[in-house]
């Protein structure tokens, strides 16, 4: 039995679409379970950039470590839910 171009061409294709889905479930699942450790720590990921902003100023320049923290957190949360976006938009 011969195989064609096109069963080739079929079968390479099937197997990158499984290759696409399993690395996305796997962005998926990493993406959630980062978001979810995000509030576990010891200093609180702000929800939004004003609560960040409000607690800046009530701190009157103490606790600059915990507001860097604070900063570095809601970062990490906007990049993963723009991943999150982008993987949900294909």
């Amino acid at each position: 039995m011969t195989t064609t171009t096109d069963e080739y061409e079929s079968s390479i294709l099937s197997l990158a679409t499984n290759l696409k889905l399993n690395t996305m479930n796997e962005m998926l699942d990493f993406i959630n379970t980062e978001l979810g450790m995000l509030n576990r720590g010891l200093v609180r990921t702000p929800d939004n950039e004003v609560e960040l902003e409000r607690f800046a100023n009530s701190n009157g320049g103490s606790c600059d470590l915990i507001l860097m923290q604070m900063a570095k957190n809601y970062g990490y949360k906007i990049a993963l839910l723009n991943m999150l976006e982008s993987i949900k938009s294909e």
